[in-house]
């Protein structure tokens, strides 16, 4: 019975040790997606660097899952820019009602214009109403594209098939470094 519980405490005790390994590692990996999607954006718009540079901040997905039938979901998590520093990490959740069947993976980048739409979005008081729309990235598609209220919004389809015609929201919590 002591050499059980000699064991458990071992484990748990490394358990605990490699905790902060396991959360460091996550955020690195997610750090190294983000850069990743960004340069995957520039490669299919070499005019959105522009944007990358200009913004007061912006925000990337690099890995946003998304099902659905009937009713939807997508979740994901992104690395927060101020003027090309990182300065957090934030958490999107999506719920969709409507006709929809299927799954996909996309990465989504936002754009901020102007300050107050960056601390707005560091709030955590962000979220997309239905009629809000994100513009698929091709060669040429942001310099078609203008700021909504503050915010621009581009997506890139990594993956699977969805069949949709519904309406949500998304909805994002930020939390700085």
């Amino acid at each position: 019975m002591k050499k059980n519980n000699l064991i458990l405490l071992s484990l748990l005790a490394l358990a605990t040790a490699l905790s902060p390994l396991t959360s460091s590692a996550q955020e690195a990996k997610l750090i190294a997606d983000a850069s990743a999607s960004k340069q995957k954006f520039i490669n299919a718009d070499p005019s959105m660097a522009a944007l990358f540079s200009s913004s007061a901040g912006y925000a990337i997905f690099p890995n946003i899952g998304k099902g659905a039938i009937g009713v939807g979901g997508a979740a994901g998590n992104g690395v927060v820019y101020q003027r090309g520093s990182i300065i957090g990490s934030a958490k999107m959740k999506q719920l969709t009602i409507g006709f929809q069947l299927g799954g996909q993976k996309y990465q989504e980048v936002i754009f901020f214009e102007t300050q107050a739409a960056l601390d707005q979005f560091k709030g955590s008081e962000f979220e997309f109403a239905a009629q809000a729309s994100a513009v698929a990235v091709t060669k040429g598609a942001s310099t078609n594209v203008k700021y909504r209220n503050g915010v621009m919004v581009f997506t890139q389809q990594k993956g699977g098939l969805m069949y949709e015609a519904s309406i949500g929201g998304q909805k994002f919590k930020f939390t700085p470094n």
